[in-house]
């Protein structure tokens, strides 16, 4: 699934390549990814005529803003945005067409049909589902230390799985906080509670300087995702511990150990990540590829996403 950087590549090429675009139509070919309003051909009516003015992110959310609307986007895990000429075939796994005036569409298509897109009006969308429970945007200016530990409050959580918390902080996923942990020294076994303030200060450091790094490299292309025009993510070559299993450790030169947590798969390096007293993380055995075959690389110049 595109994690925050990802969607932020995607939204930042989105907001270039749609903005001031007026839609003529929109077709749906998948009714399911239409949430709200439950009825496609309503949806495709409230769009028409309307105008795109930018891109915005909640979380791993797009808010594709227009007149009077905001659309809602959730990718799932290989929903992708593509701008076409009208002229060009249609691909396979398009289930919507927004098509505008000036001869161009935006097609998404999304190969396991899990994507979804909400409709409403503007505002309503941040206290409505599937927004308004969302926590804390770890690149906000309000994203400060102090804020960082009351998110994690007295939690006896494992810190993993609390950090993939959406309603605790947002667009944290499984490469991102395997990063940030690994570069804070901090095992995803430790329960929040029993991190000093110090390794609390560390850990939101390593968030913060992780996605921003990710963001400017344009994400990760760990499987096949491209932002909206074509392009892969480079963030995947700065990787230090996710995906990494048996590599040396670029701090110690321990291997790099994968294991599971909550359910997880976790990359470690346990010399420089202390496992807490008691650690039962089942250690995984992978036959690894050699290194960059696991990147499936799409240069066609379609598309958008997916994790």
């Amino acid at each position: 699934m595109p994690e925050l950087p990802e969607v932020e590549t995607v939204r930042r090429t989105l907001n270039e390549l749609i903005t001031g675009k007026t839609i003529g139509k929109v077709s749906v070919r998948l009714p399911r990814i239409i949430q709200k309003p439950d009825d496609p051909e309503a949806f495709a009516a409230l769009l028409e005529g309307r105008t795109f003015t930018g891109a915005e992110r909640r979380g791993k959310f797009l808010r594709l803003m227009l007149d009077g609307l905001v659309l809602v986007s959730h990718l799932r895990m290989e929903g992708r945005y593509g701008m076409y000429r009208e002229d060009e075939p249609v691909e396979k796994h398009t289930h919507v067409i927004f098509h505008f005036t000036d001869g161009t569409a935006l097609r998404y298509k999304d190969v396991r049909q899990f994507g979804t897109m909400h409709l409403f009006v503007p505002g309503e969308d941040l206290i409505s589902a599937p927004l308004r429970k969302l926590g804390a945007e770890p690149l906000d200016e309000a994203f400060t230390p102090d804020a960082f530990r009351a998110a994690l409050g007295k939690r006896t959580t494992k810190i993993k799985p609390l950090l993939l918390n959406q309603e605790v902080i947002v667009g944290l996923g499984n490469i991102y906080v395997d990063e940030a942990l690994h570069a804070a020294g901090v095992h995803p076994e430790r329960e929040a509670d029993t991190l000093t303030r110090a390794e609390k200060d560390r850990l939101h450091a390593a968030i913060v300087a992780t996605l921003r790094s990710a963001v400017e490299a344009g994400g990760s292309s760990i499987k096949s995702y491209v932002n909206g025009q074509g392009e892969m993510g480079m963030f995947q070559h700065k990787l230090k511990a996710y995906g990494r299993t048996g590599e040396p450790c670029g701090t110690c030169g321990s291997p790099i150990v994968k294991s599971t947590v909550g359910g997880r798969g976790t990359h470690v390096c346990l010399r420089c990540q202390k496992p807490p007293k008691g650690s039962r993380a089942k250690t995984v055995r992978e036959d690894r590829a050699p290194r960059g075959h696991a990147v499936k690389r799409r240069l066609d110049g379609t598309g958008a996403a997916d994790s």
